[in-house]
């Protein structure tokens, strides 16, 4: 069901939104909302971000329906702008820090350290002493290297075994060459936990970002259960946490994932009360709440060939290109050259080239994408830019991803 006006009102006045203007979009009402911002707050024409908390709401309330039996931990790394953060902190989300500085942005909104995973298998040993220090007690390990850090400055901590999955399920990002134990490893890094008296309580593993094959969780889930059954064979604790970490997405896939994991959960753990299972969703919650408008500050014509220069790119917002391989999608807003209209609706369009602003070749942005005729000072507005984008930007050129305004608006009604 949709979220109450009780919970939007809780997260209008939550740490990382408190006092920030939230403005009401009306049905379809985000186009308008950009051109305001654009006339009223950007002579500059500086790129910015729009926000839709309206969106967050309805994607948690989404996960809650589809995969209740989950409890999410938002991916920090996917983007960690704050008020998001408060965001999702307000609608109950716990979260999945990589390192010291993610779990104080977390900390600093008042969530407590029982609702962080310190979900990176390596960790520096001065991080794995903060956590101790500001109570975050549950990580994931896959070496006895880590095991040994973990010993000497958390030895109170939690952990959970990270294993690499059978398959990566056409991840987009895949993370099994970098992290997660082999089957014939697990054996004697439960003995090397068990010996070092450290507590291990549960199984953690990692598809791969942006999974488009879900078999991949009932195999990985499979993986799962085997060390739970080796666990117990060594005469170790029961086990009873299961991360199946991240790989979801928005778009009507995730119906099919959850099916996958909720099919794979019964056949391999059923009736199993005292299991605790958690997910790490990025993607799924970050990727459509945020809009980018990006200025047009360059144009060159080739015959038929449009070139438009912008003043985000690769470097910046788009590098989830490069990272991410994300396939960025925008409409043109012509704010300058057409007042009467402003979203060419009808208007012929060109094979153009978008490029970023940086003096690099490489910041190209899109090809052979067709655009009405735009002049300098004209907008190109892209959705779904919420994951790994600013995130990962850079200040290559001088060009500042990190200063970036972002905008807030709410689709639910206020």
């Amino acid at each position: 069901m949709p979220s109450s006006p009780k919970t939007l009102q809780a997260i209008l006045g939550a740490p990382g939104l408190r006092g920030e203007k939230v403005t009401a979009l009306s049905k379809d009402g985000l186009t308008a909302f950009i051109q305001s911002t654009i006339s009223t707050k950007h002579e500059m024409k500086e790129p910015f971000y729009v926000l839709d908390l309206g969106v967050v709401m309805d994607l948690f309330d989404k996960w809650a329906q589809t995969l209740p039996m989950a409890q999410p931990f938002y991916a920090v790394k996917c983007n960690p702008n704050p008020a998001f953060l408060g965001t999702l902190a307000a609608l109950g989300s716990n979260f999945d820090c990589a390192s010291k500085a993610e779990i104080d942005s977390v900390l600093s909104l008042g969530v407590s350290p029982d609702r962080i995973v310190f979900a990176n298998p390596c960790k520096a040993e001065s991080h794995i002493k903060y956590a101790a220090t500001v109570g975050v007690n549950l990580t994931t390990f896959d070496s006895k290297e880590e095991l040994e850090k973990i010993k000497k400055w958390h030895p109170k901590c939690a952990l959970l075994i990270r294993v690499k999955g059978p398959d990566d399920g056409g991840a987009r990002c895949p993370l099994g060459p970098k992290y997660g134990a082999l089957p014939e490893e697990v054996s004697p890094l439960l003995q090397a936990a068990q010996a070092a008296g450290l507590n291990v309580k549960g199984v953690s593993f990692h598809i791969g970002s942006g999974a488009m094959q879900f078999r991949a969780y009932r195999e990985a889930i499979a993986e799962a259960k085997t060390v739970f059954e080796t666990a117990a064979s060594l005469g170790m604790p029961k086990l009873r946490v299961l991360n199946i970490g991240g790989g979801f997405t928005a778009g009507p896939q995730f119906a099919e994932a959850a099916s996958a994991v909720k099919s794979a959960l019964q056949d391999y753990f059923p009736n199993e009360p005292e299991l605790t299972v958690i997910a790490e969703p990025g993607r799924f919650f970050a990727e459509s709440a945020f809009t980018l408008a990006t200025n047009i500050i360059g144009k060159r014509v080739r015959g038929d060939l449009r070139e438009y220069w912008i003043n985000d790119g690769i470097y910046g917002s788009m590098n989830c290109i490069l990272y991410d391989h994300a396939v960025v999608t925008c409409t043109p807003l012509a704010e300058a050259s057409k007042h009467g209209n402003p979203t060419c609706k009808g208007a012929k369009t060109h094979d153009s080239t978008v490029f970023g602003p940086t003096c690099d070749a490489l910041d190209t942005v899109l090809k052979d994408y067709p655009l009405p005729e735009l002049q300098v000072n004209d907008w190109l507005v892209f959705p779904n830019m919420g994951a790994y984008t600013a995130a990962a930007g850079s200040n290559f050129n001088g060009f500042n991803t990190s200063a970036i305004l972002t905008y807030l608006a709410c689709s639910n009604p206020i």
